[in-house]
């Protein structure tokens, strides 16, 4: 049986098409008013651009002024509490070394965190379907489609990360899947619609060969797997050579509709000045600090007056980057608020003397994280 046979060989329903494409064709979907025309095959979310009057412009003749704070002290018990809790988180470390150190000085740091958050929202859509089964249909029969910025949503929480989609008003139609033409069922493409395909083990023939190379040849031995029919059963349609088409799920029409996707966004600047050597700052990334200062407006000034020249310079650059950043110009989306705030990071470094040799440590952070570059010896583990 060669390949000309195997295809005359089944019967397939002449009235289920062929699949179309999963996306819907060029000019099949309706155009509504403020929003891009649909292209078909073009499955991208499209963004769009605030308008003028969602976008605050920075006043230059305004800055922020920052009270002084003071250094917060560590005492002596609660710099060995520290180091005893840190070295009981290490299996490989002995305590004996903490309880019984002698502190020679506790220098406290003054170490100051300044961060910036701007947060933006923007706007995209795109065209999404679902099997019509009967819901209400909410199109342009009710009035026109709202603006992608004017379509009204609850705003959520200052400063979280949110992804909201809602359906745009009057944007939905009804049509014909353009998927099965409307039949709820697709020819299938695994068998051509026949439900059964040529047998893999006997390639049709409906016998087993038998024998081994120069000798190999057609045997009487009947194959097993297609009971000699030399077809078997197509797995992907379960022998109808149909299937149910995926897109309608069998119910023939289709629900377009614009989604629209709102989101929310916290972009985060922060510095801390590199003043210890010794001390990676990746470590404040996990450590909570004193925020003394706290400035939140739409948008922030530059803080000037703050003895730490570092932090005044460190908010003139954040806000500068910020708002050129997200403009309008640069990206489409609206600043909502900004919120500038300046943390005392308390950090004391330890010098502790042990059987006559000195160390130091480092206590860091409101939650006394600590940081040390080396420890007296471990306890010996067998």
């Amino acid at each position: 049986m060669d390949e000309k046979d195997d295809e005359q060989l089944g019967a397939f329903d002449p009235n289920i098409p062929e699949e179309g494409p999963s996306a819907p064709p060029p000019g099949w979907l309706d155009c509504v008013t403020g929003y891009d025309e649909p292209k078909g095959g073009d499955t991208g979310d499209q963004l769009y651009p605030p308008p003028p009057a969602y976008n605050p412009q920075p006043e230059n003749d305004r800055n922020a002024s920052v009270p002084n704070v003071r250094v917060p002290q560590v005492s002596e018990s609660v710099a060995r509490e520290a180091l005893l809790k840190f070295v009981g988180s290490k299996w490989s470390k002995s305590s004996k070394p903490a309880r019984n150190l002698t502190f020679k000085e506790l220098q406290p740091i003054t170490m100051y965190r300044y961060r910036l958050e701007t947060y933006t929202e923007s706007r995209s859509s795109a065209w999404e379907m679902e099997p019509f089964t009967g819901q209400v249909v909410d199109g342009p029969q009710y009035g026109m489609s709202p603006p992608p910025w004017d379509v009204p949503v609850q705003q959520p929480q200052r400063y979280i990360d949110v992804i909201l989609k809602v359906r745009v008003p009057h944007s939905s139609f009804v049509k014909t899947c353009h998927r099965c033409h409307g039949c709820g069922r697709t020819r299938c493409t695994h068998c051509a619609g026949r439900g059964n395909r040529r047998c893999p083990f006997c390639h049709g023939h409906g016998r087993r060969t038998t024998g081994h190379g120069r000798n190999n040849r057609a045997g009487n031995n009947r194959c097993s797997s297609c009971q000699g029919r030399g077809r078997k059963r197509c797995t992907f349609c379960h022998g109808h050579g149909h299937k149910t088409c995926p897109t309608c799920q069998g119910n023939r029409i289709l629900m377009h509709f614009i989604q629209l996707t709102i989101t929310w966004k916290n972009h985060v600047f922060e510095f801390v000045p590199d003043r210890l050597p010794e001390f990676p700052l990746k470590k404040f990334e996990k450590v909570s600090g004193d925020a003394f200062f706290v400035d939140e407006s739409i948008l922030v000034y530059p803080i000037v007056g703050f003895p730490d020249q570092e932090i005044c310079d460190a908010s003139r650059k954040a806000s500068q980057e910020h708002h050129s950043k997200f403009s309008p110009q640069q990206v489409p989306c609206r600043i909502l608020q900004q919120r500038q705030t300046i943390e005392l990071v308390p950090i004391t470094h330890a010098f502790y003397s042990y059987s006559g040799k000195d160390y130091d440590y480092f206590v860091y952070g409101l939650e006394n994280k600590v940081f040390t570059p080396k420890y007296p010896s471990a306890c010996v583990i067998l």
